[in-house]
């Protein structure tokens, strides 16, 4: 069978061995020859191509309901499941998404772009399954990585006490989230995996049962079974752990061995009450490049197959965002061993791989635990330190009871730089950053500042880890930089709440934040071309908001356009808004930025257009909100 005619996952029942591993081998070429086009996660759907076959092939698909965590791992769930295809569509633009989403397709029962959610979620359909009367399987499969997260502790602690109530739990512990894990608990699964005993049953104790008389080439599944027990002797300790929290424990179990995965999981689907499967993977496997480098290839843009290097770009780009801030905190942190750089499992990401290599003992990771990493952060500020935690916008949303309660409630120093804010292209809403300046401007004793370009982000850098009257966040957003000069040394700090003029004229004032200065600039050349003049002013910061210098201009000028590369409601606009209405100055105000509406997956440049945020689009808005006299042909 090609893998293009399975258009449904029950497809796959009563195939034989050899046929499911052939499914297997063109999941995993289909898998690598579209990432390789088009860019994706790469290394995490490799990791569980088999597991995926053996899971479907022993589960009824229009009854049972599986969790994927995180949902890029489920590249060969997409496959299997009617998408194959549209499968070349992945990440792009009304095409096949990258994360789960339950209104792509019904077999996509859960939509996931975070990781720990899983268990919590599975477990609710289990629970909804039994008070109906009904009786499909749930099953949730988790990464070891995101076992750090504390709500997936908080889901096995709730579902160890419901010994009726029937969950399947996968633990795919392949040893690597996106940087390598962190914490006892990857310790512990990586001492279970490695330890001799288990190497040496795995590999050898079904040759021995071999010899055995009368039980010749195969194993009967009582055989199996005994195996299986033989294996759990020689470790006890993660057996006994799991079972003292109300699971049934199998494994660990080969992941890439389709007849031991399908002769467990069938076993182990006949077992009553919550039960974890623990299956060993490798990430990236089936391509050399991505099995030896596994967090290099966790995620690529287009690449060449054969060698694995990227596609080069047509014209060299300006630095990351994120490079120019590991870069400057480093430096800085090399005079200052009071500052410590945070991560939440994203080194890599966030760019404090740097900080890592030349600095360690002023790096810390916490693994997939922002809540953790927020509460850390305070305490570390509590004794003095400069604690810096760099995690994503939309990361940050899981630690915002901690960063209320125990940064600013207590006016800790603690220093956000708040990765991938705004527009982040092929992600999709799981990870657009849009909601970081409404959900931190509203919270008293922060300060939040936005850079215009790279080398604004380097002051701003100074400015946040020299700021010890509370708690101080800046957002920056994904990819190159604007292409300005970097300074190597001698930076200043902004003043707190100082704006910048950057252009004057007495017909319209474009306030920008951020990512959106800079078209504002251009904004302001193409109204120029129709005669009309106006003030741009780079805010800097959404609090302190700098009143001294807008409100006198809002009130000379009369016309007020606001830009934000963020959710409009609550955001930069309604701050400037409200401060207009507070000091009595009446003017008309345009805001411009992402409506009440969730951004799709699609690039940075294909999601702006789509939102009317392109420099000419917001030049025509503003030319028909405020100036209908002057002319008003489309701005081409």
């Amino acid at each position: 069978m090609h893998l293009s005619e399975i258009t449904h996952p029950n497809q796959l029942h009563g195939l034989s061995l050899r046929q499911l591993e052939d499914i297997a081998r063109q999941i995993r070429e289909k898998h690598l020859q579209t990432v390789a086009a088009s860019g994706g996660h790469l290394g995490p759907g490799l990791g569980v191509v088999e597991l995926t076959v053996a899971l479907y092939q022993t589960l009824d698909l229009d009854r049972d309901k599986v969790v994927w965590d995180v949902g890029h791992q489920a590249y060969p769930h997409k496959l299997l499941t009617g998408r194959y295809k549209d499968f070349h569509t992945l990440r792009q633009k009304d095409g096949v998404a990258g994360y789960l989403k339950r209104c792509e397709n019904k077999f996509d029962h859960f939509g996931a772009g975070h990781a720990s959610t899983s268990i919590s979620a599975a477990l609710g359909m289990a629970l909804a399954r039994d008070a109906k009367g009904e009786d499909y399987k749930c099953v949730a499969i988790i990464g070891d990585g995101s076992l750090t997260g504390g709500m997936a502790l908080e889901a096995i602690n709730h579902a160890g006490h419901l010994p009726k109530t029937n969950l399947m739990v996968i633990l795919n512990d392949n040893e690597m989230s996106i940087s390598p894990n962190v914490g006892a608990i990857s310790r512990y699964l990586n001492k279970v995996r490695l330890s001799d005993p288990v190497q040496f049953i795995s590999d050898n104790l079904e040759e021995q049962f071999k010899n055995v008389p009368f039980f010749g080439e195969s194993l009967t599944p009582e055989m199996e079974r005994v195996k299986e027990g033989m294996k759990r002797l020689a470790v006890p300790k993660v057996g006994a752990v799991i079972e003292e929290l109300g699971f049934k424990y199998f494994g660990p179990i080969d992941g890439h061995n389709l007849a031991e995965l399908t002769t467990t999981l069938k076993h182990a689907h006949k077992v009553a009450g919550p039960v974890l499967v623990h299956v060993a993977t490798v990430k990236g496997k089936g391509y050399a490049l991505a099995e030896k480098d596994q967090v290099g290839y966790h995620a690529q843009n287009p690449f060449n197959l054969a060698t694995g290097k990227a596609v080069p770009a047509t014209k060299p780009k300006p630095p990351k965002y994120a490079k120019v801030f590991a870069h400057t905190l480093t430096q800085l942190a090399e005079n200052n061993p009071k500052i410590v750089g945070i991560t939440a499992a994203m080194a890599t990401g966030t760019g404090l791989d740097k900080l890592q290599k030349k600095l360690p003992k002023q790096y810390i990771d916490v693994g997939i635990a922002e809540q953790h990493a927020v509460t850390l952060a305070a305490g570390l500020a509590c004794e003095g330190m400069r604690p810096v935690a760099a995690i994503y916008s939309t990361f940050l949303q899981r630690a915002y009871d901690q960063l209320i309660h125990d940064v600013c409630i207590q006016k800790l120093p603690v220093f956000f730089c708040l990765d991938r804010a705004g527009i982040v292209g092929a992600d999709g809403p799981t990870h657009q950053g849009m909601y970081d300046i409404a959900y931190l401007r509203c919270i008293p004793n922060i300060v939040v500042m936005a850079p215009k370009d790279e080398a604004e982000l380097q002051q701003m850098v100074v400015t946040g880890v020299n700021y010890t009257e509370g708690a101080i966040a800046m957002r920056y957003p994904r990819g190159n930089g604007v292409g300005v000069p970097l300074m190597e040394e001698g930076w200043e700090p902004i003043e707190i709440g100082k704006a910048e003029l950057l252009r004057s004229g007495d017909d319209v004032l474009l306030l920008g934040y951020g990512t959106m200065v800079y078209p504002a600039m251009q904004v302001a050349e193409i109204l120029s071309e129709h005669g009309i003049e106006a003030t741009v002013v780079n805010a800097r910061f959404v609090k302190p908001l700098d009143e001294e210098l807008i409100l006198p201009l809002a009130k000379r000028i009369g016309k007020v356009v606001t830009l934000e590369e963020g959710c409009i409601m609550g955001g930069f606009g309604t701050a400037v808004t409200e401060a207009l209405q507070d000091n009595d100055v009446y003017v008309p105000v345009k805001r411009l930025g992402v409506p009440d509406i969730l951004v799709d997956h699609a690039t940075p440049d294909e999601s702006k257009a789509s939102l009317g945020l392109t420099s000419p689009q917001m030049a025509e808005t503003i030319l028909n909100a405020f100036f209908k006299s002057k002319e008003t042909a489309v701005v081409s």
